[in-house]
C-alpha cells in the first residue's frame, strides 16, 4: 500500500511538471497507474456436482433446503429448477459459491414459462434474484455429491472402524 501511495504522489508531480505533447502525458499516466495497481493472483474455481439451494414459499412461509444435482431438473412448488453449473472458490480463497440456474414455472396444459436464467451468488443473493410472487430461491453452497466433502485427491474418503 505504501508503494501505491508513493506512485500516486509521483503521478501528481509528473502530471503538473510535464506538458502534454502528443498524448505523452496520458501514456505516462497509464504506465504509472499500471505499476501502482497491485497484482492480484486469483485461483481457479472448483466445479462441484451439486448445488445446495434454499427455497421460500411466501404463502406458507415455509423454508426448504434441498440439493440440486447439476443437469437434473428439481421441482420446488410449481417451479422446475435446473442447475447448469455450480462453482466454488478453493479453500484458501474468500468463501464464495455461484450457480447458473434455469428456473421454469410449470403450468398444467401450457408450455413451461422461463422465470429466471442466470448466475446466483451465495454471498449476494439480492445481486441476481428470482422475481416471483410466490417463491424465492437462493444458492447456499456448491458441494460434492450427497453433501460429502471431497478429499484433496478428488475422491471421497472412506472411513473404516479399527
Amino acid at each position: 500500500m505504501i508503494f501505491y501511495g508513493v506512485c500516486q504522489a509521483g503521478f501528481a508531480v509528473l502530471w503538473r511538471k510535464f506538458p502534454d505533447r502528443q498524448g505523452k502525458r496520458r501514456s505516462l499516466a497509464v504506465a504509472i497507474l499500471a505499476l501502482a495497481t497491485p497484482n492480484v493472483a486469483t485461483a481457479e474455481t472448483i466445479a462441484e456436482p451439486v448445488a445446495l439451494l434454499q427455497g421460500l414459499d411466501k404463502i406458507t412461509a415455509r423454508v426448504s433446503k434441498f440439493e440440486a444435482p447439476v443437469g437434473t431438473p428439481v421441482p420446488f412448488g410449481t417451479l422446475l429448477i435446473r442447475v447448469r453449473d455450480c462453482e466454488k472458490n478453493p479453500p484458501e480463497e474468500t468463501p464464495e459459491s455461484a450457480a447458473f440456474l434455469e428456473i421454469d414455472e410449470v403450468r398444467p396444459g401450457e408450455a413451461n414459462l422461463r422465470v429466471f436464467s442466470g448466475w446466483m451468488f451465495a454471498s449476494s443473493p439480492a445481486l441476481s434474484a428470482l422475481e416471483h410472487p410466490v417463491y424465492d430461491v437462493n444458492v447456499l453452497d456448491c458441494s460434492a455429491a450427497s453433501g460429502f466433502p471431497t478429499a484433496p485427491s478428488g475422491k471421497v474418503e472412506e472411513k473404516t472402524a479399527r
